[in-house]
C-alpha cells in the first residue's frame, strides 16, 4: 500500500479545482455571449493545464 505525500493531494485538488472553475466560466461567458468570460475561462483551464504539466511528482 502506497501513501500519498500531502503537497500531491494539495496540488492534485487545486488543478481541479481550477480546471472546474474555467470550464464553468467558459459555458457562461457561451452562454452569456461575452468574449471576455470566455478568455477568462480559456486562460484558467490552460493554467491548470501548466501547473498539471510542470508539477509531475
Amino acid at each position: 500500500m502506497t501513501i500519498d505525500w500531502l503537497p500531491d493531494r494539495g496540488i492534485r485538488r487545486a488543478i481541479l479545482a481550477l480546471g472546474a472553475a474555467g470550464l464553468t466560466v467558459i459555458a457562461t461567458g457561451a452562454f452569456l455571449e461575452a468574449l471576455w468570460l470566455l478568455g477568462l475561462g480559456v486562460w484558467a483551464v490552460i493554467a491548470a493545464m501548466m501547473i498539471e504539466l510542470v508539477y509531475r511528482p
